[in-house]
């Protein structure tokens, strides 16, 4: 099982997701940005490592948001998902195809990686419960 982090960052009733590179496994597919947890590394430290290296941005982690483990043909995972902030800078697009900020009224209009439905669902009930 591989250990992976996603950030949900969300702005009053949008949320950002990212598109994979079209070079990646689950290629194109949209998803939150994160990855895998290195051997040696806490969660939050990987999620701040990774929102370095993906999107060029210094964040604070918060709260666990939820956790969901899918298992792939390739690989299963334990995704961990934690509310996240971005306290410097702009996102970049250092190697997702696009970035886009959506409500939950909008999730069923992208093509996501199928470990995120649950995460989807949970975002459209908390959202709807004005718990943001």
């Amino acid at each position: 099982m591989t250990d992976v982090v996603a950030a949900l960052f969300h702005d009053q009733n949008k949320f950002m997701i990212c598109q994979r590179p079209a070079t990646k496994a689950r290629a194109l597919l949209w998803e939150f940005v994160g990855g895998k947890v290195e051997k040696g590394e806490t969660p939050q430290a990987a999620l701040e490592r990774e929102c370095r290296e993906e999107l060029d941005v210094q964040i604070e982690v918060g709260s666990l948001f939820c956790e969901v483990t899918h298992e792939y043909p390739d690989i299963t995972i334990r995704l961990c998902v934690y509310h996240a902030r971005i306290v410097q800078g702009p996102p970049k697009l250092l190697e997702h195809a696009d970035l886009r900020w959506i409500t939950p009224n909008e999730i069923d209009r992208y093509s996501f990686c199928p470990a995120d439905m649950d995460i989807l669902n949970k975002i459209k009930t908390d959202f709807s419960a004005n718990s943001y």
